[in-house]
């Protein structure tokens, strides 16, 4: 496998193939797309995890019926 690379613009979904790779028997590619536009940054958000309580009184906890799922 041979692999070249070039920048194009993609216009009405059609991706142009420079002149210089045109000549070459091209039968099978694969095409990879990598969108060039600016990405904003990640920001992770800022907000913790706070503690919760659940209220566990009358709760029956079945350990055989819970593996059994």
């Amino acid at each position: 496998m041979q692999a070249y690379e070039f920048n194009t613009v993609v216009r009405d979904g059609i991706i142009r193939i420079p002149k210089q790779y045109i000549g070459r028997q091209l039968s099978s590619v694969r095409v990879i797309i990598m969108d060039n536009t600016d990405i904003p940054d990640f920001q992770p958000s800022k907000q913790r995890f706070s503690a919760m309580k659940l209220k566990t009184k009358g709760f029956k906890f079945n350990r055989e019926e819970a593996n059994e799922r």
